[in-house]
């Protein structure tokens, strides 16, 4: 699930951007399921991954594609989700493919972290790794081509159901029923690699009088990386009270650069 493309790198990053976005308002419950149907369609049908992934065709006529197909069949935030990530640019068309599968992961781990169970998940999917690599029987019998998927679905719900997350359980039944050329070990080590990177990453709630551009939340979220060293997720709150600037807070640090902010503190200094 490696994205080597320097093309797709950059639409991967806008795709996550656009996820992100979406992750507020949209079902959790559903999202990263519906966006793992998506997968397994441009997984199943290639002409119709070459079509979406096609850079010389108009992105608004694959989008067009993409509503006429899914309408319907998945959530409108995954629908809206998918129509802009094959507007995107793409170096070849198993990126497309890795760019949804990275989503639909990301997409579950949200889910999870939206529960307060993020590290659950992490510890979950490491968990089970270490028991498919001790356990050779189980490995072969969740790895065999042989083995209906029924009977894969009902060995892991006999095995994990009601003992792991909604999202542990979601993952590793799409890896096991779609491990996509990857070793059951692979699958895992990759999954829980996209669940960490989200875990460790912060998260600034940004007030502010106005709306920020897609540029300036950029520049903002580049700079708030380099000074904290990690992956910064910006929460927008549109705060007239701001009067002016920005206020910032990340965990219990607030950086306030508001107008209001500035009045405040000229207050106190008076009153002391």
């Amino acid at each position: 699930m490696t994205i080597t493309g320097a093309v797709s790198r950059a639409s991967l990053a806008q795709a996550q951007e656009r996820l992100e976005a979406v992750i507020p308002s949209a079902d959790l419950g559903r999202l990263g399921a519906d966006l793992f149907a998506v997968l397994n369609l441009l997984d199943r049908e290639h002409g119709l991954r070459r079509a979406v992934s096609d850079p010389s065709r108009d992105g608004a006529d694959k989008a067009q594609l993409v509503q006429v197909l899914l309408e319907g069949k998945v959530s409108p935030a995954a629908l809206g989700l998918v129509a802009d990530v094959v507007r995107l640019k793409w170096s070849r068309p198993s990126e497309l493919s890795d760019a949804v599968e990275t989503l639909a992961v990301t997409a579950e781990a949200a889910r999870a972290e939206a529960d307060d169970r993020i590290d659950d998940l992490e510890d979950e999917l490491f968990r089970f790794s270490r028991v498919v690599e001790g356990d050779p029987a189980l490995r072969g019998a969740l790895s065999s081509p042989g083995l209906p998927d029924e009977r894969k679905t009902g060995l892991l719900d006999a095995l994990l159901s009601g003992k792991v997350t909604g999202a542990t359980l979601e993952l590793i039944t799409e890896l096991v029923l779609r491990p996509r050329g990857r070793s059951l070990e692979g699958g895992l080590a990759e999954y829980g690699r996209l669940v960490a990177r989200r875990r460790q990453r912060l998260v600034a709630l940004v007030r502010t009088p106005v709306d920020l551009s897609a540029d300036q939340r950029n520049r903002l979220a580049a700079v708030l990386a380099s000074a904290y060293g990690h992956q910064v997720h910006l929460n927008i709150e549109l705060d007239p009270s701001t009067i002016g600037g920005l206020s910032i807070q990340i965990g219990d640090e607030i950086i306030d650069g508001t107008i209001a902010g500035r009045l405040d503190d000229v207050r106190r200094r008076l009153a002391s």
